[in-house]
């Protein structure tokens, strides 16, 4: 962390005359300080929201709209799939190694609740599904496995159900669907935004408690008293090229950040300034997914070894982060006639490399270490024959021998594919988005929410798409009334 701009914190003794006055500022206007802004201003507090942009949504507007919610939501319980929270907490803890356990077992307590919440707010969810393999949808259907649930080990450990809850939008950025009346609610409860506002520095009184903030607008520099605390929803450090490598120097020249501009860790760094602890900065979900066509599935993936390395059934954020740790980040993926088709999500930009008759032909032609994906391919085939994988246990039903000729590979390697990603490490924080230093003490009047926070999932081999905007709702909404003066309640 040494080589990034760490704001100089300032003392309130030193602003003077406050510019502006309020209980409680929320800065930045994506899911999380909305739902922050809504519960502290339903709390009683007067609320003033701080944006960079001209006007609200953040990266949530621009997302795919995917909420990770279960324990039981109305929707799952119209499709009739069974949930729990004991399930949802037991694949959750599992898969996502968190750094706070009894936190994410409060969010599968409230996970159901917390959906109700969502669409009393006026998000659209529909009472529809979509079960086949996907990375976004160009239909409003609602329900998906968006994660490892069905992927061994979790899949042993907890019983499989879908959890991901997407707003009644289509394609890559239908999360605007679900930005737009959370937008609206803000506006409608009369919770004032100033835009156009760059948020520079925190203050702190002589007691050490964070009071206020200094904004830099167009026109000059203004200093807000927050009386109560102030809450960073600010996003990422996508966009900031030196926190990336010094935190995930294995994210190469091809590799292409998600978000919008202000996605530069503005957050983070103020949340350092004040002795915040950060967690999971090396954590990265670089997508460029094999799928769809889900049949290529049913193929292998092997590094320049001429080994496989991940179940091909993960994630696909999963298998990015394999693909990216492989020796010279190199990886193909290998099918045969049976199943050959062109890999559909454009923007991955696999290629393909050619086509053989044998394998024999494939292992030179690829360049690989002779025998080794004959040896490979041999291995797999008898198991998959078998019904079974003893090496990475990829599920029954995506097994098939790879043995109609002639086959084909494409190359999927990190440094040629285009893998876009997002980060996943933040600020450190407790249940009730408070930021929290390295022994876990608060930092009086600091709080945390949305992606300047610490995901859960502090890999991008858990992660599940949703893990953002749900999350980041439900602990925006947790921060917003512990800042407030009150109590958290379910609901």
């Amino acid at each position: 962390m040494s080589n990034i701009d760490i704001p100089e914190v300032l003392n309130s003794d030193e602003i003077g005359d406050w510019d502006m006055s309020c209980d409680v500022a929320v800065i930045g206007q994506g899911v999380a300080g909305c739902c922050a802004a809504l519960e502290a201003h339903r709390a009683g507090a007067n609320v003033l929201i701080i944006e960079r942009a001209s006007g609200g949504g953040g990266a949530s507007a621009v997302s795919s709209g995917i909420y990770y919610l279960g324990g039981g939501t109305e929707v799952q319980k119209a499709l009739g799939h069974e949930d729990s929270p004991d399930e949802m907490a037991a694949y959750m803890m599992s898969s996502c190694d968190p750094l706070d356990p009894l936190a994410v077992r409060q969010f599968c307590d409230d996970s159901a609740s917390h959906f109700s919440w969502l669409e009393e707010q006026g998000l659209p969810f529909e009472r529809t599904q979509h079960l086949d393999k996907a990375v976004f949808l160009d239909t409003t259907e609602c329900l998906m496995y968006t994660g490892n649930e069905k992927l061994w080990p979790y899949r042993e450990v907890a019983k499989p159900a879908p959890r991901g809850h997407k707003v009644a939008g289509t394609g890559e950025n239908a999360g605007s669907v679900g930005m737009a009346p959370l937008l609206e609610k803000c506006e409608k409860e009369g919770i004032p935004a100033i835009y156009d506002s760059n948020v520079t520095n925190l203050v702190r009184d002589a007691n050490g408690r964070v009071c206020g903030i200094r904004v830099k607008q167009a026109d000059g520099i203004i200093h807000v008293n927050a009386r109560r605390g102030v809450i960073l929803a600010a996003g990422s450090f996508n966009m900031n090229t030196q926190m990336i490598a010094d935190n995930i120097p294995l994210l190469g020249e091809t590799s292409e950040p998600l978000g919008i501009p202000s996605n530069d860790g503005a957050g983070v760094r103020l949340g350092l300034s004040v002795g915040t602890a950060t967690s999971a900065m090396d954590g990265v979900i670089p997508t460029a997914s094999i799928y769809p066509p889900a049949q290529l599935i049913k193929g292998i993936l092997v590094n320049k070894r001429g080994e496989r390395f991940v179940a091909e059934d993960s994630y696909h954020g999963r298998t990015g982060n394999f693909v990216m740790e492989q020796p010279d980040q190199k990886a193909w993926l290998i099918v045969d006639q049976d199943i050959f088709a062109y890999p559909e999500i454009p923007t991955a930009n696999h290629s393909f490399v050619d086509g053989w008759e044998t394998v024999e032909e494939m292992e030179a032609g690829l360049g690989l270490p002779p025998g080794s994906l004959v040896r490979t391919m041999e291995e797999y085939n008898k198991n998959a024959s078998e019904g079974r994988d003893p090496v990475l246990f990829k599920s029954p039903e995506w097994l098939k021998p790879l043995d109609q000729g002639p086959y084909a590979a494409f190359d999927i390697s990190f440094d040629r594919s285009t893998y876009l990603f997002i980060t996943l490490g933040g600020l450190k924080t407790g249940a009730d988005g408070e930021c929290l230093d390295a022994r876990s003490e608060p930092i009086p009047g600091l709080y945390a929410a949305g992606a300047t926070a610490a995901h859960i999932a502090r890999s991008g081999k858990s992660y599940a798409s949703g893990m953002s905007l749900g999350p980041g709702s439900y602990f925006g909404r947790r921060a917003g009334r512990h800042a407030a003066g009150a109590n958290w309640s379910r609901g």
